[in-house]
C-alpha cells in the first residue's frame, strides 16, 4: 500500500458532480448535449441541408415528402428544436419553407399552407419543451453541485471528529494539542490577516501560480503535531514542483525533482512514504514522506516533502492526520477570497457561515437559485432564553445557524440555502406552530422580532452588515 488518505482523498482526485441525466455515454451525450455548443447554428444548417438533399434524391417528384401520408420532413426541425431549442428549431423550419418556395409548383399547391403552418407549430411546441426542461436541468445541476460540496464538507467534518476521538484516547497524555486545537489553528492560519489589516491572499510566485501565505506557520504547526524533524513545503506549478520552497524546517537539503517517491506523489495526488511502497525504484529515494495539499476540488497547490522524522511517527494514524490537516488547510486557502468578501464588512462572522453566504450569493447570481437569511430576535430574559434554546434545536439540517448574544437580545441568524420567499414563510409558520404547541405563544406574544433577507446580486458582506444592523446587531 503506497498511499494513506481520508475518505474523500482515497477515491479519485477528480471532483464528483451530480448528473440529473444519469451516466450517459459519448454517443448519447452527442445526441442530447447538456448545453448548446457554439457551432450549433452550423450543425443545424448542415443537418437540414443533408435532410433536404436526401429527400430530393429519394423522391425528386415530391421533395417535401408531402404526399407520403405523413409530414416526414418536419421530423428534422423537430429534432433540432428538441436538441437546441426554439430559435434553432425555427431556423430548420425556415429552411423547409425556403425549400418549398424553391419549387414554385409545389408552393402554389392548395395544401401547402396548412402543411407548413402545422410543421412550424409543431417545431415551436417542441422547442419550448426543450428550452423549459433544459433550463430546469441546468438549475438542478447547479443546485446538486452545491449540495455535493456541502456533502463533501460534512463528510470531512465527520471524519475529523472520528479521528479526534481516536487520537484523544491514545495521545491525550503525550501530545500538547488535540485534533480540535489543530483544526482551530489551521482555520486561523488559512484566513489570518496580515499586519496591514488585509486578508491574507495567495501571492504570486511567478505571475501565474500562487503561493500559500502563512506557509511557514503551517509547516511549523504540522511539524509539531506530527513530529517532523526536517521538511520543506514546495509550491506545485503546472504539475511540477517549483525550484524554491515556500517554507522549511530543520536542516536545509537539496531536493531531487526526479525522486521516485516525489514523482509517485505528484502523479497520484496521494501521500507516498517509504514503508508503504514495495517498488524497488522507490527504495532508492532520499525522502521519507511526500504529502500533497489537495483541496476538495482536486487542485494541488503545494507539496510537503519530509526528509527526516522519527521512525515511530511513520505510522498509518500519524500519516492520516498529516494528510487531513494539509487538505483542511488547502480548502481554507482556496476559499479565502470568498470568505474575505464577507469578513471585510462583518469581521465577527464565523468562517463557515461567511463561506456558505458567499457561495450562495454567487449561486444566485449565476444560476438564479434563491437563498434567504432569517433573523429571529429574542428578549434576554428567562422566558426569552427558553424560547431561544427551543428554536435553536428546531433548525433544518441544511441550514447554517449563527447564534448571537447582546446584553439585551439573543439573535438567531439562519442561512437557508435554495429557499425562496415561500420556503421562508413555511419555515416561520413551522417555528411559530412549534412555539404555540410547546409554550402557547406566537411571535407577537413572545416579543420575537422576525427579519428576512433574500440574497440578491451584489456584495454579500454589505448585505449581511445591513441585515444585522436592521436586526439590532452591529456586525
Amino acid at each position: 500500500m503506497n498511499t494513506v488518505s481520508p475518505s474523500h482523498a482515497g477515491n479519485s482526485s477528480k471532483p464528483r458532480h451530480s448528473n440529473p441525466f444519469g451516466n450517459l455515454g459519448r454517443f448519447r451525450r452527442f445526441v442530447a448535449p447538456a448545453v448548446a455548443r457554439p457551432l450549433a447554428i452550423v450543425e443545424t444548417v448542415a443537418f437540414m441541408l443533408v435532410v433536404l438533399v436526401l429527400a430530393r434524391v429519394i423522391a425528386p417528384e415530391d421533395p417535401l415528402l408531402a404526399h407520403a401520408g405523413f409530414g416526414w420532413l418536419w421530423i428534422a426541425p423537430l429534432i433540432v428544436a428538441l436538441r437546441y431549442g426554439t430559435l434553432l428549431g425555427l431556423l430548420g423550419g425556415a429552411m423547409v419553407t425556403g425549400a418549398a418556395m424553391f419549387d414554385a409548383h409545389t408552393f402554389e399547391a392548395a395544401w401547402q399552407t396548412p402543411f407548413l403552418l402545422g410543421g412550424l407549430v409543431q417545431t415551436i411546441v417542441a422547442g419550448h419543451f426543450g428550452d423549459t426542461w433544459g433550463n430546469r436541468a441546468a438549475r438542478a445541476s447547479a443546485l446538486n453541485d452545491y449540495l455535493n460540496d456541502r456533502l463533501v464538507a460534512l463528510t470531512n467534518s465527520h471524519y475529523l471528529m472520528r479521528l479526534s476521538h481516536e487520537r484523544l484516547e491514545k495521545d491525550l497524555l503525550t501530545k500538547p494539542t488535540t485534533l480540535r486545537d489543530a483544526i482551530t489553528e489551521l482555520r486561523r492560519l488559512s484566513v489570518t490577516r496580515s499586519a496591514e489589516g488585509e486578508m491574507a491572499r495567495p501571492a504570486a510566485t511567478d505571475g501565474k501560480n500562487a503561493a500559500i501565505v502563512g506557509a511557514q506557520a503551517l509547516l511549523e504547526f504540522v511539524a509539531q503535531a506530527c513530529q517532523i524533524d526536517v521538511a520543506a513545503l514546495y509550491p506545485v506549478e503546472k504539475g511540477y514542483l517549483a525550484s524554491r520552497p515556500l517554507a522549511t524546517i530543520g536542516d536545509s537539503f537539496e531536493l531531487d525533482g526526479h525522486d521516485p517517491l516525489l514523482v509517485r506523489a505528484l502523479e497520484s495526488k496521494h501521500i507516498a512514504h517509504v514503508h508503504g511502497n514495495e517498488d524497488n525504484a522507490v527504495t532508492r529515494t532520499g525522502l521519507v514522506v511526500c504529502a500533497p495539499l489537495v483541496a476538495a476540488d482536486g487542485s494541488m497547490p503545494a507539496m510537503l516533502v519530509i526528509k527526516r522524522m522519527p521512525f515511530l511517527s511513520l505510522n498509518f494514524e500519524n500519516l492520516q492526520l498529516l494528510l487531513v490537516m494539509l487538505g483542511y488547510y488547502a480548502d481554507g486557502v482556496e476559499h479565502v477570497t470568498l470568505v474575505d468578501s464577507v469578513l471585510r464588512d462583518v469581521p465577527a462572522c464565523p468562517v463557515d457561515f461567511a463561506l456558505e453566504l458567499a457561495r450562495l450569493s454567487r449561486l444566485e447570481r449565476e444560476c438564479g437559485i434563491a437563498s434567504s437569511l432569517v433573523a429571529l430576535v429574542f428578549p434576554r430574559d428567562e422566558a426569552g432564553d427558553s424560547l431561544y434554546e427551543h428554536v435553536l434545536r428546531r433548525r433544518r439540517s441544511l441550514d447554517l445557524i449563527w447564534p448571537l448574544r447582546t446584553p439585551n437580545e439573543s439573535v438567531i441568524v439562519n442561512l437557508m440555502p435554495a429557499t425562496d420567499g415561500t420556503g421562508v414563510d413555511g419555515y416561520l409558520a413551522r417555528i411559530e406552530g412549534s412555539l404555540e404547541a410547546q409554550f402557547r405563544v406566537d411571535f407577537e406574544a413572545a416579543r420575537i422580532g422576525v427579519h428576512t433577507l433574500h440574497l440578491a446580486d451584489g456584495e454579500p458582506g454589505r448585505a449581511l452588515a445591513r441585515f444585522l444592523k436592521r436586526s439590532g446587531i452591529d456586525g
